[in-house]
């Protein structure tokens, strides 16, 4: 083939119909890789599970015991059809502040809490509603509960706040939201670990200051990272609580 056949590019001109061809069949190739690649990749992830406000489930009113951890849970004991005795439920209010002050004298007391289910995998939480209507206390002798302890770990995982990573936010964890996640612990959300793998059954545990004090000012910096800490671990019910040591919290080099 002589120099004045061989096709050649001029960006003003049309393509030669040999390169149209090859340009074509080049940018078909390249798509498919990067789709089959994308594809190969998101096949290796896990799922988030759904998570977030479960209005379709409508305003929600049950009765348990207030655990302060210190912060607080309900034991449910009388329940419904779709919050279940033995549930242990995560209490909020609206925006970024807990229940601790409605709470207060109510440890180991019977009390019957109204509000909107937070839900994400095995975790639950109510936002309750304003005043007396949300939380009151119920007379009634309370119901012996029983806590199992399940000894000291070693867990890998992030710190988050209960709420949004309940689907409160988007994304409600990593370090896109560490900002909103601490203005949610200082106004006394309860704060979440979530472990990089299965612990005791659950990727989820409450997480609390060493011997049930509340999250150690030094644990903020930490949150939204991936990091490993040790504590004291135990069950309530159906939720986790991770009583942790916070000497021993470590970044994960990545």
């Amino acid at each position: 083939m002589s120099d004045k056949d061989t096709p050649y590019f001029v960006g003003y001109l049309p393509v030669p119909g040999p390169l149209r061809k090859f340009l074509l069949l080049a940018s078909a190739t390249i798509i498919a890789v990067f789709l089959f690649t994308g594809l190969l990749i998101g096949s290796t992830q896990d799922a988030p599970p759904e998570s977030g406000f479960r209005f379709d489930y409508g305003r929600q009113t049950v009765t348990g015991v207030i655990e302060l951890t210190p912060y607080p849970l309900l034991r449910v004991t009388e329940g419904n059809d779709l919050i279940k005795p033995g549930k242990t439920l995560m209490l909020t209010s609206a925006g970024k502040s807990g229940v601790d002050m409605r709470a207060m004298g109510l440890d180991g007391q019977l009390a019957t809490v109204s509000g909107v289910v937070l839900q994400r995998g095995t975790i639950d939480m109510l936002q309750l509603r304003g005043g007396g209507n949300g939380l009151s206390a119920v007379e009634g002798t309370p119901p012996e509960m029983e806590t199992e302890q399940l000894g000291r770990w070693k867990i890998a995982g992030e710190i988050c706040d209960g709420k949004c990573l309940n689907g409160a936010m988007r994304p409600g964890r990593g370090l896109a939201h560490k900002a909103c996640a601490n203005l949610c612990l200082i106004g006394d959300v309860p704060p979440v670990y979530v472990s990089t793998q299965s612990v005791a059954g659950s990727d989820f545990m409450l997480i609390t200051g060493p011997d049930g004090t509340r999250l150690p000012p030094e644990a903020y910096d930490y949150v939204g990272q991936f990091i490993t800490l040790e504590g004291d671990l135990e069950r309530r019910g159906d939720i986790l609580v991770l009583r942790m040591d916070p000497k021993t919290m470590e970044l994960i080099d990545e």
